[in-house]
């Protein structure tokens, strides 16, 4: 994590804690680090001081929501101008 963190330019904890997880689990996919919801959930509990596994119920549900919303609008941002058209005329599938 580490590693892909200062590869997207998120050099210092004090930088991550600034960024929030969502901002900066939207620049990790922008740098090519695979979305995994497990992943995330567990950067939202480390920068609230929290064990990964200690996210159940409600919440858990509310992050999963939050991930996939997130995960949409970076694949969306990436699309280039060519997958767009791609798409609108049926050649590939939707993102």
């Amino acid at each position: 994590m580490e590693a892909a963190l200062n590869a997207a330019g998120i050099a210092t904890a004090q930088d991550l804690h600034d960024m929030g997880a969502d901002a900066a689990y939207a620049r990790l996919i922008a740098h090519g680090t695979r979305p995994h919801f497990i992943g995330y959930y567990a950067l939202h509990m480390a920068l609230q001081g929290r064990a990964w596994n200690d996210c159940i119920g409600d919440e858990k549900a509310a992050l999963r929501m939050s991930f996939d919303a997130l995960k949409a609008d970076t694949a969306t941002a990436a699309r280039t101008e060519l997958d767009v058209f791609m798409d609108r005329i049926g050649l590939i599938k939707p993102v």
